[in-house]
């Protein structure tokens, strides 16, 4: 890794890797307002590697760069709220209909949770039937995706900034688990090649101004950091300034 790179607590060299490259290929492409470990606004999500870039016209533009490692790790923030949510649906459905058939094939089952026999609810778990057994196995897995999952769909429904772009590793890219919108940054020979454009996302005057204020705070906390700035050095300083 290269000179005055620190990883951060838990990360891993391949990540801290990426999170460099895309950095340097963010300046490369005009955006000279970079930070790494952004919190972005809206949400409670924080962007490996946020940018902004002035342009001669309007307010310009912000990029947000995602760092994924492995195919695990990409797939774990990959859900698809809407399409995750129909699924969702349908299995529900398909429980209710198949739990009330087996309530009619089996009415002697109770667990006893009631004090009144006529409100216990059936434990299907014992008969072991397969198809139920899938249908909440199914379920406990969208429902883990669908609330825990969708960093992806979360970042371009919250328009928390223009453009979006994941990093990889070349031995990880799948065009297919691309999400859909953005773009793709594949590392090759110790370099970032964009192997697919992402789709422009408009924004508000507000949202740039609360992101680049975000890359601002970012920064300024990791020359803090490098300068070894305390909580207690600024308080002293507001101290002596209030006097």
């Amino acid at each position: 890794m290269a000179a005055g790179i620190k990883r951060a607590h838990g990360e891993t060299e391949r990540h801290a890797r990426l999170k460099r490259l895309a950095f340097l290929w963010a300046q490369a492409q005009g955006y000279s307002a970079c930070a790494m470990e952004v919190s972005l606004p809206k949400c409670r999500y924080r962007a490996d590697v946020a940018a902004y870039r002035l342009t001669p016209k309007g307010i310009g533009s912000t990029a947000i760069f995602e760092c994924k490692q492995a195919l695990c790790d990409l797939r774990r923030d990959n859900c698809q709220g809407d399409a995750a949510r129909q699924r969702l649906e349908t299995i529900c459905q398909r429980r209710q209909l198949l739990e009330g058939r087996l309530r009619a094939h089996y009415p002697s089952l109770r667990n006893g949770d009631s004090l009144f026999p006529e409100f216990d609810l059936p434990d299907l778990t014992v008969i072991g039937h397969r198809g139920h057994a899938r249908l909440l196995r199914e379920l406990r897995a969208l429902q883990n995706r669908l609330y825990d999952c969708t960093k992806f769909d979360k970042l371009l429904r919250y328009r928390c900034a223009n453009l979006y772009f994941l990093v990889l590793p070349e031995d990880l890219f799948r065009d297919s688990e691309i999400p859909v919108s953005w773009g793709a940054l594949v590392e090759a020979d110790g370099a970032l090649n964009l192997v697919r454009k992402p789709i422009w996302h408009e924004t508000t005057a507000e949202y740039h101004i609360r992101l680049l204020h975000r890359i601002a705070v970012a920064g300024t906390r990791a020359i803090n950091r490098k300068l070894e700035i305390t909580f207690d050095d600024i308080a002293t300083g507001e101290r002596y300034r209030s006097c």
